[in-house]
């Protein structure tokens, strides 16, 4: 069997991300899994585990990876770092033509490196594999409780990047005292579900949708809204999910009746720039809208949520938005104002525990198709490029590639 040599890249995008692919416990089962399998980890001074831990696992320590078959990484690659020919999996933030990333892909195609994006690995129901949702929605949830608390001067909790990891985050949960207040929560997938851990351990009570609606609490509440709950057909009619994905433009928003009675915002649902808005600013302005803390997970500039003007960042994570003027100011500034967290990279303040989910996954879905035979195509699926050439589901990127 053909020797394969894994190589584990130092992340080099700025600001510094401290996540890993796979962690030096992970790596140390690849090895005793596989006979045929080496690891060989780049030096760095970044990451959320040691060099140390790494070669104690068997990894062999390099100051260059280039020489290996396949280079793992989390954030977009460097030019200067990419390996020519070689296999590269990282989130390339390309496949939805993004502008700053144009430059990265012509690249790739030209130094003929088969690029893998972790977004696109999927089962055959099309639902993904691996993913750093879940730690976005603890973290974002988290930090939407702690900016509520600054804001009022309730409490105040360590940032979740001050944590040594989730089980010292959970310890900060005693200190949260609420008033009945409600919060909405938006989505139903891997961040929704980690948002929901933390409302839990926090001892939110979770109530439905008609119940956050119509019923007074006298304890703090929250509800998860789907789709369903938030969006409504044009001139009436049931609403159907199939039709929604398909023709969001057949749907408007009913997110209003949620915003005059909830406090916090915390949205985890996607959003696709074809379906309706969650609310306008002219909403954000009605004297009936009462949220006034909004934790922006999905982070979409210019998208679903108008208050999010721009991410911010694990540093500084809240700003004001005045609805009235429509613009940012610091946070807290006025009670008239929204205040808004909208990092966008989340899941980097506990990296221990998301490397820890991440590498779980990549193990048991991902790795056994690289090693042996890619039954289901998953990574045929979830490849960008090879060879120089865009392969067939990704050729709608050829006139992003040409500057058009």
């Amino acid at each position: 069997m053909q020797e394969l040599k894994i190589g584990i890249i130092k992340e080099g995008k700025v600001p510094v991300d401290r996540r890993v692919p796979v962690t030096p416990t992970q790596v140390e089962t690849l090895l005793n899994t596989y006979d045929n399998v080496t690891v060989h980890c780049q030096r760095s001074d970044i990451r959320c585990f040691e060099d140390s831990e790494y070669q104690q696992a068997g990894a062999i320590l390099v100051d260059d990876v280039s020489d290996c078959d396949i280079i793992l990484g989390v954030k977009e690659v460097p030019i200067n770092m990419l390996a020519d020919g070689k296999t590269h999996f990282f989130f390339s933030h390309t496949i939805k033509k993004q502008e700053y990333n144009r430059g990265l892909l012509q690249t790739i195609l030209e130094k003929q490196i088969r690029l893998i994006d972790w977004e696109c690995l999927t089962n055959l129901q099309h639902q993904r594999l691996i993913a750093f949702g879940r730690y976005a929605g603890i973290v974002g949830a988290y930090n939407g409780i702690l900016t509520f608390g600054k804001r009022y001067n309730l409490f105040h909790l360590r940032p979740a990047n001050e944590c040594f990891d989730m089980e010292d985050m959970q310890k900060e949960y005693s200190k949260v005292k609420l008033p009945a207040i409600k919060i909405a929560l938006t989505g139903g997938g891997r961040v929704s579900k980690g948002a929901m851990e933390v409302l839990t351990g926090m001892k939110i009570r979770k109530v439905s949708p008609v119940e956050f609606l119509t019923e007074y609490f006298n304890e703090p509440v929250y509800t998860q809204l789907n789709t369903r709950d938030y969006n409504q057909r044009i001139g009436g009619g049931s609403f159907s999910r199939d039709e929604f994905y398909q023709n969001p433009a057949n749907y408007e928003s009913s997110f209003g009746q949620y915003a005059k009675k909830a406090d916090i915002l915390i949205a985890g649902a996607f959003w696709d720039p074809k379906a309706p808005v969650l609310f306008t600013k002219e909403d954000a302005n009605r004297s009936e809208f009462k949220i006034r803390v909004i934790a922006d997970i999905t982070c979409d500039i210019e998208g679903s949520i108008p208050s999010t003007i721009r991410p911010s960042t694990i540093a500084d994570p809240v700003y004001d938005y005045n609805p009235s003027d429509n613009k940012e100011e610091s946070a807290f500034a006025d009670e008239g104002n929204i205040t808004v967290m909208a990092v966008d990279n989340l899941p980097c303040e506990l990296p221990r525990n998301a490397s820890e989910d991440f590498g779980k996954e990549f193990l048991k879905h991902i790795l056994p198709n690289l090693v042996g035979e890619d039954k289901d195509q998953i990574i045929e699926r979830a490849t960008i490029c090879q060879n120089g050439k865009l392969m067939p589901d990704y050729a709608y990127l050829q006139d992003f590639v040409d500057g058009h």
